[in-house]
């Protein structure tokens, strides 16, 4: 599957989000900051993620997918450590 088309699933599964992706093929590393995450541990934010792309997991389409994933905050917070 194109990184294209994961990016473009996760954004329309979470509106609103920034979707930062890399690697190729059917293995992906993605980044979302979204403003859903708010409150939200690390495990149901990826939850949230994996939820958007589930079928294509599935099937096979995607074979590994590396998240990290962040409220707005603490990207925010992330980004002025750095």
């Amino acid at each position: 599957m194109d990184p294209i088309d994961i990016k473009a699933l996760i954004e329309q599964g979470l509106p609103g989000s920034q979707v930062m992706l890399s690697g190729e093929g059917c293995h992906a590393q993605v980044t979302v900051v979204s403003p859903d995450f708010e409150g939200k541990s690390m495990l149901a934010q990826q939850r949230m993620i994996y939820a958007t792309v589930d079928a294509h997991l599935k099937s096979g389409a995607i074979h590994a997918l590396s998240i990290k994933s962040y409220s707005p905050a603490q990207w925010q917070a992330m980004a002025a450590k750095a």
